[in-house]
């Protein structure tokens, strides 16, 4: 029987309410154009590439992938776990990249590569060209000039025209390792330099590396599909980068100590004599920005950023060098009470403001994203890196972001309660429409309560059923990620859109950002420390103890956790640990063993296993299995390539061999991302359960 209701179904319809939304904005022609990907509707999941003219206002479509290939093709491997790695849940064209003047693009579909150009008159545009290609496509970039496009096929890269041009050495040339494009979010591995004669590749070396194995159950006649996994603890892939001359032999390998500082996050040529890497060492303790000589393959520090426990990598900009050679890096204030920015080393921002990303440059100040109030919110704002002093360009109420062309045009995006609006502001001032959004209206306007509560100010938020009388009781359904790198509790409106839903069905939707999550302050994050468990846990239950306190309607005696990641191993762990408190828990993807987690995440705040097995332990659920006495709902997908469903399984099996009874739901062909639909159907089954087990009837 479908258990499906009106907004489930709308809400797998429309990928979540994203497609028809335009994402990947890029300017191109001195902010002329605006380059960007949407589909044709709320229903439609195929991106499509347009450009924007921004002197006349006018979108054009230029390539439709129904057109190009009206059958959909299988995408090659590496795309599609790339396509994982980033979240990307749209089907057709996925991304593209630019030339350097920002006139032509070139992008992959379906392992085929195309290039297009707009026409200089916004008339009609030249048809999307295919190129030939030595195998199926993955990543093209264009040489700044457009005359060559670099692309990846088979584990190695070529060009068109000329040929391959990586060895045949065994090992990925041209790609990002798992660690890179999963925890560090760095999902390239070819760079052109700008005058065009060389490129800069990542070559990866996998074959220390465990493979973890796939099997869809449900198609026993299909052979099982393996990758290489850097697992907590074991050896990581070797990366190393190298300067290559298509058309020659000629190949300089980059030299710095990758024994130490293994992680390359960043790269990119600042001149045809300079390259430019941002480099961590195994705990993330370190960062460095190296400057690389690509003719020698030397190179030496340019800046070094340390903290005791780990630099976070949520401050995407930094470390940089400004036009002017002064270094910019990111800090923490004393105390740790904000992420700041320093120029030299010298802090030019201060405890009251969370700066969140540098986003470039704009008339000579820096571009920034930061939070000057509650984390909730996030503003746009050019800083003065002489004086500090701050100008707001979108402050309001909500979430803001900007993307800046170097030629001074701007896009802002402000999210609230009300949706979703752009603005697009060219160099000259003038305020063409930004293109169109055709997604799905959210069906509800959400205003959640939000408080900071306990001792550690957390952030929380409370979402009530509409029409919700007063004096009611109402049973609490927690649904939080709780993990660190992520925030729950935001004003940016569709995260709150199926927490809406689960209010309607008769529950006080409870929210929290426990110590560890994101954008409160340093001190906050860092609390994590050598162990999710005991701080995740603790602010959890004491912040919904004080939301129960000021809000009589919340029944503490019937209370329910769901949560997927992280959240799924919060929520196993709730009902394992604190069944005083939780009386029923839906874990999805849920790592239940970090032992059996990535290197780069899971080293970053835990330490090695090796020197400290304790903190491992602690934070394992597998021996809290005999504990269970409340209801627990397993969910796992089959193709999960991020959280492995062993993970779930291992915690199926402890809880069978100590006789405690649970549900286990595996889903064949379901990845981490949940897609097509899997979500809603996971959360139906999910309401039926908590209904159940929490008496609601």
């Amino acid at each position: 029987m479908d258990r499906m209701d009106d907004f489930l179904r709308l809400s797998a319809s429309t990928a979540r309410f994203t497609y028809g939304a335009p994402r990947a904005f890029s300017f191109g022609d001195e902010g002329r154009l605006l380059w960007f990907l949407r589909s044709s509707g709320p229903t439609d999941p195929f991106d499509s590439l347009w450009v924007l003219d921004t002197a006349t206002g006018t979108e054009t479509r230029l390539a439709d992938p129904r057109e190009l290939f009206p059958e959909p093709a299988p995408l090659p491997v590496v795309e599609r776990r790339l396509r994982e790695r980033s979240r990307l849940v749209a089907a057709g064209i996925g991304s593209y990249a630019l030339s350097a003047d920002g006139r032509t693009a070139v992008f992959a579909l379906y392992g085929r590569l195309y290039e297009v150009t707009p026409a200089a008159d916004s008339g009609a545009p030249a048809q999307p060209k295919e190129l030939p290609t030595a195998g199926p496509v993955f990543d093209p970039r264009p040489s700044p000039d457009a005359s060559r496009i670099a692309y990846v096929a088979g584990d190695a890269l070529h060009t068109v025209p000329g040929g391959r041009i990586s060895p045949d050495d065994g090992a990925r040339w041209g790609v990002a390792e798992f660690a890179a494009a999963e925890e560090l979010d760095r999902h390239r591995g070819h760079w052109w330099s700008p005058d065009g004669e060389r490129l800069l590749a990542a070559r990866v070396d996998e074959s220390a590396l465990q493979r973890r194995w796939f099997a869809d159950p449900a198609r026993p006649e299909l052979p099982a599909e393996d990758f290489a996994y850097p697992e907590a603890g074991g050896p990581n892939a070797d990366v190393r980068f190298w300067v290559l001359r298509p058309g020659t032999d000629a190949a300089v390998r980059l030299d710095w100590d990758t024994e130490t500082y293994p992680y390359v996050s960043d790269a990119e040529w600042d001149s045809p004599s300079e390259i430019l890497l941002t480099v961590r060492d195994r705990l993330q303790r370190n960062v460095l920005l190296l400057s690389a000589d690509p003719d020698t393959g030397h190179t030496r520090e340019l800046s070094r950023t340390t903290h005791p426990q780990w630099v976070d990598t949520l401050l995407p900009g930094t470390p940089a060098r400004l036009a002017d050679g002064r270094m910019l890096t990111s800090a923490d204030t004393p105390g740790g009470a904000a992420r700041a920015l320093a120029l030299d080393g010298a802090l030019i921002t201060g405890d009251g403001l969370q700066v969140r990303c540098v986003a470039g440059t704009h008339g000579g100040r820096l571009l920034i994203e930061a939070g000057q109030r509650d984390p909730s919110e996030q503003q746009v704002l050019l800083l003065d890196p002489d004086t500090g002093d701050l100008t707001p360009l979108a402050d309001g109420p909500g979430v803001h972001t900007v993307l800046a062309s170097a030629a001074g045009a701007l896009l802002l995006a402000s999210a609230d309660a009300d949706g979703i609006r752009r603005l697009l502001r060219t160099a000259d001032g003038r305020e063409p429409d930004a293109p169109g959004d055709l997604s799905q209206p959210l069906p509800y306007r959400v205003v959640p309560v939000l408080e900071r509560v306990t001792e550690h100010a957390v952030p929380t938020a409370l979402v009530l059923p509409r029409g919700h009388v007063p004096g009611t009781r109402l049973p609490v359904l927690m649904d939080s990620y709780g993990g660190p790198g992520m925030q729950d509790v935001s004003a940016e409106p569709r995260r709150w859109q199926h927490r809406q839903w689960w209010a309607d069905q008769g529950f006080a939707v409870v929210t929290v950002d426990n110590r560890g999550t994101a954008y409160v302050s340093p001190k906050f994050t860092h609390a994590m420390y050598r162990g999710f468990s005991e701080v995740t846990l603790e602010d959890q239950v004491a912040a919904l103890q004080a939301l129960g306190a000021r809000h009589g309607d919340l029944d503490l005696t019937r209370v329910g956790i769901r949560g997927w990641s992280y959240g799924g191993y919060l929520s196993a762990m709730a009902v394992l640990r604190r069944p005083d408190v939780f009386h029923a828990a839906a874990a999805g993807a849920a790592p239940t063993d970090f032992r059996q987690y990535d290197t780069a995440y899971t080293e970053r705040y835990l330490g090695l296993p090796q020197e400290h097995p304790e903190v491992y332990e602690r934070d394992s659920l597998l021996a809290d299995a005999p504990k269970l006495t409340r209801p627990l709902l397993l969910v796992t997908g089959l193709a999960d390539d991020n959280v492995h469903p062993s993970h779930t399984l291992r915690l199926s099996q402890a809880l069978t061999d100590a006789g405690r009874p649970h549900q286990l739901l595996a889903l064949p062909g379901v990845t981490h991302m949940t897609p097509g639909g899997a979500r809603e159907k996971i959360m139906a089954l999910e309401l039926d359960f908590f209904r159940k087990e929490l008496g609601l009837a």
